[in-house]
């Protein structure tokens, strides 16, 4: 039990900053309420490294029920990371708001639920790890309390609830069948349990998942919450708890599902659709907001990939892994300029801003670039290895379906960038008017982790390379 501690001292401190986060807030001045922040930003970097300082070894801890391995250490970093990217990014919005240590108390809560979902190997921790994954961000949706915001957090609530029921639902089914909750039992007796009620159990289950991740057919909230909520916490939901879905959704294919259960047909459906939607929808998208909102459904298609093969090739995990390490950053790069310049709210508002602000329209630049998956950024190296994962697993015209996607999603990351690079229109016009430095902040760091992820990709890849414990 000692060790099973030990091996969890990153959720702990995230649990340990939320906790004393709450106390410490209900005590400050409501204006003056940054050392909570500052807990919050102590706790990620505490966490990230007790990371670094852990064993190599892939083990189980706490009886099997949460697995300390490649997958787990590597959505650690992600998840703190990008938690650490978010708190920067919402400086500006919630600095001196009466409510400010609830925002980054929830924001440690619902970096915590994703963390137990990325290591989660028993049925109750998933279900948990959902819970605490979802709720608190159901409270950051509404947190502005303006009428746009309420409706999102009001639609984000009520399909996270039914998702969660219906997951409750599978994982009680696959209990009763499976007689047990454990992955690693359920992997030995689901195969001799009735065919039918496994995949009914197992759909309902991966419901849940998808939700998270916001695939098809799940995704109906992320325009609303992208377009509703503040521009920090957007970037967050739309970004952090992705991880904990798929490494999720990535173990239970690898280890727990009966392999002749026609999964890599259903998820190649799923990836196909969500990228198809996501990229047709962005085309015709008046705001950024939007445009990223359906950006991010297509983005989980590409992810989808490496989970439809996560059986029949060995290069699925780590390209996986990889993918979401890009996608994290560069994704929350570019939502970074849209907390940067609050008023811009279309493609055209960014007219001018090379000339005006070059450093910004570089990081625009290299994320916009980078979500389509241009050299040298981190994401085509993601794509490139997902997409050869799937032709490896002999999903070829998967992948090909995957490469005409990207080609569709150009063009509208084109029609964001195009106006940076234009001249304003008039002397007077000095560009899109900034809010703060540190969004411009957390957008440089976003923007040249992933420049340095691409271009330094061979100094690290390895460490990707282990197995993913069941």
């Amino acid at each position: 039990m000692e060790s099973g501690f030990t091996a969890l001292l990153p959720e702990t401190a995230l649990a340990t900053g939320a906790v004393l986060g709450l106390l410490l807030g209900s005590w400050l001045p409501l204006r003056h309420q940054w050392p909570v922040r500052l807990m919050a930003v102590l706790a990620c970097l505490f966490g990230l490294a007790a990371v670094f300082a852990a064993p190599p070894l892939p083990h189980p801890v706490f009886g099997g029920s949460y697995a300390v391995d490649v997958a787990t250490q590597t959505g650690r970093v992600v998840v703190l990371g990008g938690t650490l990217l978010v708190i920067l990014l919402s400086a500006e919005s919630v600095r001196s708001h009466p409510r400010e240590s609830e925002f980054h108390v929830l924001v440690q809560l619902g970096a915590l639920g994703t963390l137990v979902l990325l290591g989660a190997t028993d049925l109750s921790l998933l279900v948990a790890g959902y819970l605490l994954a979802s709720i608190p961000l159901y409270a950051l949706a509404g947190f502005r309390r303006d009428p746009v915001g309420t409706e999102a957090a009001l639609k984000y609530y009520l399909l996270g609830a039914l998702f969660g029921v219906v997951m409750i639902a599978g994982a009680t089914l696959l209990y009763g069948v499976g007689r047990s909750t454990g992955y690693a039992v359920l992997a030995r007796t689901l195969p001799t349990a009735p065919p039918g009620v496994v995949a009914v159990a197992a759909v309902a289950l991966l419901a849940g998942l998808l939700f998270k991740a916001g695939a098809v057919p799940t995704q109906f909230w992320i325009p609303d919450v992208t377009r509703g909520a503040d521009a920090a916490v957007a970037a967050l939901v739309t970004t952090l708890p992705k991880v904990g879905g798929l490494v999720a959704l990535f173990r239970l294919v690898d280890g727990v599902f009966p392999a002749d259960g026609g999964w890599p047909v259903l998820f190649a459906v799923l990836a196909t659709a969500a990228m198809t939607l996501g990229n047709l929808a962005a085309l015709n998208q008046p705001t950024v907001r939007g445009l990223l909102a359906y950006s991010t459904i297509s983005q989980v298609g590409y992810l989808l990939l490496a989970v439809t093969v996560a059986v029949e090739s060995e290069f699925a995990g780590p390209a996986l892994l990889y993918y979401l390490l890009a996608y994290a950053v560069t994704n929350l790069g570019a939502f970074a300029m849209v907390c940067r310049f609050p008023h811009a709210e279309t493609p055209r508002d960014y007219r001018g801003l090379a000339r005006w602000r070059p450093g910004a329209a570089v990081v625009l630049l290299v994320c916009l670039l980078g979500l389509v998956g241009t050299p040298p950024t981190a994401v085509f190296l993601g794509k490139l290895r997902v997409f050869l994962a799937a032709v490896d697993g002999g999903y070829g015209w998967l992948a090909v379906v995957a490469v005409v996607n990207t080609v569709i999603s150009l063009f509208y990351y084109l029609r964001w960038l195009v106006p940076v690079f234009l001249p304003a229109v008039s002397v007077r016009d000095g560009g899109p008017v900034p809010a703060g430095g540190r969004a411009a902040l957390g957008g440089g760091i976003a923007a040249s982790v992933s420049l340095l992820a691409g271009i330094g990709a061979g100094l690290f890849l390895p460490l990707l390379n282990g197995p993913v414990l069941p």
